[in-house]
C-alpha cells in the first residue's frame, strides 16, 4: 500500500499523469486529478471504475495558469478529500520549434503552462504545508532539460527552468520538513511525444513509466530519473565543452 492517503496530480487526463494517477490508485491512494478537458478527466475516472482498484479517482478541472484557480482547486481538495500528502505537478505541453518558425509566442505558451504552472501550484500548496510541517512535492521537468537539444529551445528552456527551480528550492523544503522530488523522463510514449519527427531511444510505455516514478517517489528520491541508460549518456553530455558537444549533437539529431 502507498504511504499517502490523498494524492493531487495535475495534467492527469492522459500520458504520463493519467498512467500514474491509475497507478497510484491501484496502490490503494484516493487521488484527486486535474487538466483542462473534464471528458477526458471522467474517462479516466470511469477507467478506474472498470479496473476495480482499491483507490479512488476524483476530477478537479483545471487550468494551471490560472493561479487563482489552482489555489481554489488545492483547496477544494483539502475541504474535500483531506490533506493533500503528495502532489504531482505535472500540467505540460511539447511544441517542436525550427528556426524558420521562430517567434516568441510558442515559448511564451510553454512558460506559461510548464514553468508557471509549477509555480502556481506550489504557490497553491505552501500555506497548507508550511502550517503542518509535512507534504510532498513532485516536478515533473524532462531529460531535455539537461542541455540544449535541437528543435526544443522552447520546450527544453522550459523544463531547465524546473530543474534549477527544483533544485533552488530543496534546500529550504528540506528545512521546513517538506520533501521534494524532480521526475526526468526520457521518451514516453504519449500524445506529445507522437509530435516527435525523429526516432525516439529507449522509448518506455506510460504504465511503465508510472511504475518507476511511483517507486521512486515511495523512496523518497530527489531525482527521479529515467530509462538509466538514456540518462547516463546525457548527463556524460552535460560534461562535454561546447567545441565536442555541438558536433556530437547535431550527428545524433540529424533526420
Amino acid at each position: 500500500m502507498s504511504p499517502w492517503s490523498t494524492v493531487w496530480i495535475t495534467g492527469a487526463s492522459r500520458g504520463i499523469g493519467a498512467a500514474l494517477a491509475l497507478e497510484l490508485a491501484t496502490r490503494g491512494c484516493q487521488v484527486a486529478i486535474s487538466a483542462r478537458g473534464t471528458e477526458a478527466l471522467d474517462e479516466l475516472v470511469g477507467e478506474s471504475l472498470r479496473r476495480g482498484v482499491p483507490g479512488r479517482l476524483v476530477a478537479y478541472p483545471l487550468d494551471v495558469t490560472d493561479a487563482n484557480s489552482c489555489l481554489k482547486v488545492a483547496q477544494a481538495i483539502e475541504a474535500e478529500l483531506g490533506p493533500i500528502e503528495l502532489a504531482v505537478l505535472n500540467a505540460g505541453s511539447h511544441r517542436p520549434l525550427a528556426l524558420k518558425d521562430f517567434s516568441p509566442a510558442p515559448f511564451i505558451e510553454l512558460m506559461q503552462l510548464n514553468f508557471f504552472g509549477v509555480v502556481n501550484g506550489v504557490a497553491a500548496l505552501l500555506p497548507a504545508w508550511r502550517k503542518r510541517g509535512a507534504g510532498h512535492l513532485a516536478i515533473v521537468a524532462s531529460v531535455a532539460g539537461y542541455r540544449g537539444l535541437p528543435t526544443a529551445p522552447a520546450y527544453g528552456a522550459s523544463k531547465a527552468a524546473l530543474i534549477n527551480f527544483a533544485e533552488a528550492l530543496q534546500p529550504e523544503f528540506a528545512e521546513a520538513g517538506l520533501e521534494l522530488s524532480l521526475i526526468n523522463p526520457g521518451f514516453v510514449r504519449t500524445p506529445l511525444t507522437d509530435r516527435n519527427p525523429f526516432p525516439m531511444p529507449f522509448l518506455l510505455e506510460a504504465d511503465d513509466a508510472a511504475r518507476r516514478i511511483a517507486h521512486g517517489l515511495e523512496k523518497r528520491r530527489f531525482e527521479i530519473a529515467f530509462p538509466w541508460r538514456f540518462v547516463f549518456w546525457l548527463k556524460l553530455l552535460r560534461l562535454l565543452p561546447y567545441r565536442l558537444y555541438f558536433p556530437l549533437v547535431r550527428r545524433i539529431t540529424r533526420p
